[in-house]
């Protein structure tokens, strides 16, 4: 049977993450591992009452095929809260996705051949490195530093042939790191002065809970780049609701390749999360969510400092859902993981997000997924854990 399947998937693996969640079904393991929102913030209630009024108002129109473009009422409401934050959208440029997944597989159906350049951050966003590999593209890798890419490599990449550049300017899964003010400006200058489509993912960028509000890098781009959105963070994943913000041409190419892989995003939850969106005020939900999420980035921090040792050096970031820790240059996370299981706590260790093959001595923790009482158990495992290896 293997000589039936296509040369491409034997080069493309499982997602190493979704198999560690495997492993932290056991619910005495204190699990930082996966990229989970708190579903103590899910709006339930607010969205059972969306669910009933849409099915009293429009009925089986909710269950009906529709355009692939998207719902035009939830299109228009994306556009006003991008104005809301400084950036003009056309409702006609944005194309609802069946969650930011889709739009990595689709960008690269639509963009990539095999051999092609692509530029990602080092370490880079595991779901892009898997739906990029699909399409048997070339990876290059820039280092992130603490404002985001190191420009020299950067550019580096773009005079050699790259032919897009994905990143995650804002609170970066799986580093927290964001890009700075002159970073995203010097980001948008490169990409136009050679011509590299610019993919800018950014599922986070609301949940800034320190610092301020920053631009994104669409919009000092003179050349059409790729916005990526998603309410997946701020209101329900379970919806599986994303979109894309894309000039003209590459939009008509987006909209082809999604209607080969789905026709449409949902009908219903589409028109479930307009509603809500029309009824309730997701500006105030947001606050709340970020309010939480960063009284538990402090429990982290502050307990890291705690039981972890000195040896270990993590980062900072300002918003988000992780953070990053870096382990003394002997150590292997991945011996690491497996010390830690049997602790009952659980982290994503950080080899699989750099395609190079490095990384060994990295780590990935989830912090919106806990609350404080189990941040403090679960870092205190991990540090007697680390503790442990280090002797």
């Amino acid at each position: 049977m293997p000589d039936k399947f296509a040369r491409r998937m034997s080069t493309v693996h499982r997602s190493f993450i979704r198999e560690i969640l495997k492993v932290t079904a056991d619910p005495e393991i204190i699990s930082f591992a996966g990229g989970l929102p708190n579903p103590e913030l899910f709006p339930v209630d607010a969205m059972d009452k969306a669910s009933r009024q849409v099915f009293a108002d429009i009925g089986a129109s909710a269950l009906q095929y529709s355009t692939t473009e998207g719902d035009a009422g939830l299109r228009a409401i994306i556009a006003k809260r991008y104005a809301d934050r400084g950036l003009t959208v056309d409702p006609d440029s944005i194309l609802v996705t069946t969650g930011s997944q889709q739009i990595l597989d689709i960008c690269a159906k639509v963009f990539l051949d095999r051999g092609d350049k692509v530029v990602i951050e080092r370490p880079g966003y595991l779901g892009a490195i898997q739906a990029f590999s699909i399409f048997e593209p070339e990876f290059v890798t820039v280092s992130l530093e603490d404002d985001g890419p190191n420009l020299e490599e950067l550019e580096a990449a773009f005079k050699d042939g790259a032919k897009c550049f994905y990143a995650v300017p804002n609170f970066q899964n799986p580093s927290g790191v964001s890009y700075s003010l002159e970073k995203r400006k010097a980001v948008a200058e490169l990409t136009d002065r050679y011509g590299v489509l610019f993919v800018e993912d950014d599922p986070y960028g609301e949940l800034r809970f320190l610092g301020e509000h920053l631009p994104s890098v669409y919009a000092f781009c003179k050349t059409p780049g790729i916005l990526c959105g998603s309410f997946s963070k701020i209101a329900a994943p379970g919806f599986r609701i994303g979109w894309v913000v894309a000039g003209k041409e590459t939009y008509d190419k987006l909209v082809i390749a999604k209607q080969a892989a789905d026709l449409h995003t949902s009908t219903v939850s589409q028109a479930i999360m307009r509603r809500y969106l029309e009824t309730n005020d997701i500006e105030a939900h947001v606050a709340l969510i970020k309010e939480r999420y960063g009284r538990q980035r402090e429990c982290m921090v502050e307990m890291i400092g705690k039981y972890f040792p000195a040896e270990v050096t993590i980062t900072r970031p300002e918003g988000g859902m992780f953070l990053w820790a870096t382990l003394p240059g002997y150590m292997s996370s991945m011996d690491l993981f497996d010390a830690a299981i049997k602790e009952k706590v659980a982290f994503v260790p950080g080899r699989p997000f750099y395609v190079d093959g490095t990384g060994e001595n990295t780590l990935r923790l989830n912090f919106s997924n806990a609350d404080e009482a189990r941040i403090e158990e679960g870092v205190s495992r991990l540090g007697r854990a680390i503790k442990a290896f280090m002797k």
